[in-house]
């Protein structure tokens, strides 16, 4: 399952304002330039980029007095993908799972947590090289900037910035649900090396001087 590569903030103009009539109903390219005030042109090239962005695609063909009208709608994950709720919802689940359980019931939790998102993905193919790259590439569908460094013949996928910044402020038991992630799917030892200061930073050390064979299912809770 693929990441919707933006959201609500990243929408101005045009654009928003095709995903705002799109949720209301589905529509025709003509149909939005004429409530746009635009070209049909000018419309089609916003509905190319919001299929791209993944918030829009192609539906039903609509039968016309001369021939089918294709109509556009909203994506079914696009709801979620423009939603301000997500973040702050999980951030306070997580505190007041903090207050409710013990440190290791909840590390036990997100560790189950990292397995359930593993379970969804495709198991990683090729060499450890080329797993650790597609594993760098998840992140980034996830909208992480990360890059990989060799350390101690293993590597590391360090990050300029946090996936989960908004719920790791105070509950740094998050990294471990992405420390499980990535050792499920690589299948090797994984550690999380994440900085927690006023601007966290993704970073995980993979496998090692010494590389752990590791199956799913079996991951070394910390």
């Amino acid at each position: 399952m693929t990441a919707l590569p933006i959201g609500p903030a990243a929408l101005t103009g045009p654009r928003l304002k095709i995903v705002q009539l799109l949720r209301r109903s589905s529509m025709s390219a003509k149909e939005l330039a004429e409530a746009l005030g635009v070209t049909h042109n000018a419309v089609r090239a916003h509905l190319a980029a919001l299929k791209r962005a993944g918030l829009v695609r192609e539906g039903e063909r609509r039968r016309g007095s001369s021939r089918p009208t294709l109509m556009y709608e909203l994506a079914p994950r696009a709801e979620s993908a423009l939603s301000g709720a997500y973040v702050p919802f999980v951030a306070h689940l997580l505190r007041a799972l903090g207050e409710q359980m013990s440190p290791g019931e909840l590390h036990g939790l997100m560790h189950a947590v990292g397995r359930s998102l593993a379970a969804e993905r495709p198991r990683l193919r090729g060499d450890l090289p080329q797993r650790v790259d597609e594993a760098r590439g998840l992140l980034t569908d996830l909208g992480a900037l990360t890059e990989v460094e060799t350390a101690d013949h293993g590597f590391v996928i360090r990050g300029y910035g946090c996936l989960l910044a908004e719920a790791v402020h105070g509950r740094p038991e998050v990294c471990h649900a992405v420390e499980t992630l990535l050792a499920e799917l690589l299948e090797v030892r994984v550690d999380e090396c994440c900085e927690r200061g006023e601007r966290p930073r993704c970073c995980f050390r993979i496998g090692g001087a010494a590389e752990i064979p590791h199956a799913r299912g079996t991951h070394r809770h910390s």
